[in-house]
C-alpha cells in the first residue's frame, strides 16, 4: 500500500534535499505540507511526486540539487555552457559538452537539476 503523507525528514530524504531545505522550501512556498497532529510537518505523497518531476528518482551520491530554469546556453565547437537560474537572483553556470546538451534536450526555459558533487557541476532533466 503506497503511502499517503512522509514525515518532513523522510520527504526530505525522499527527494535529496536536507531538512533544512525543505524548510525553507515551505517557508518559500516551493513546497505544500501539512502540520499533523503534534504540529510536525507532514509532507503528502502528491507533493513528492510533484517535485520529483524535477528531482529524478534515480539515486546519485551529490546531495546539492538545484533545481532550475535553463537561461542560456553558449555553444562552441565540443563544449557548451548552460546557465541556470536556481533561485532568484542565483545562477549556476556548467560548462559541458555539446553532446550533454543534446542528449539532455536542453533548450531555454526547460527546468533542469544543477548537481554539485565536489568540483563538479553536472545536468539532469
Amino acid at each position: 500500500m503506497a503511502r499517503e503523507f512522509y514525515s518532513a525528514s523522510d520527504a526530505a530524504q525522499a527527494l535529496g534535499i536536507s531538512l533544512d531545505t525543505l524548510r525553507r522550501w515551505d517557508r518559500a512556498g516551493r513546497i505544500t505540507t501539512l502540520r499533523d497532529d503534534a504540529n510536525r510537518r507532514i509532507v503528502p505523497a502528491a507533493e513528492i511526486d510533484r517535485l520529483r518531476g524535477l528531482v529524478r528518482p534515480e539515486r546519485l551520491s551529490a546531495r546539492n540539487r538545484f533545481p532550475g530554469i535553463v537561461r542560456d546556453i553558449r555553444m562552441d565547437g565540443l563544449m557548451a555552457q548552460v546557465e541556470i537560474e536556481v533561485t532568484e537572483p542565483v545562477r549556476v553556470v556548467a560548462v559541458v559538452t555539446r553532446d550533454a546538451v543534446e542528449d539532455l534536450g536542453l533548450t531555454r526555459g526547460a527546468h533542469v537539476n544543477a548537481v554539485v558533487k565536489s568540483t563538479s557541476v553536472m545536468l539532469q532533466d
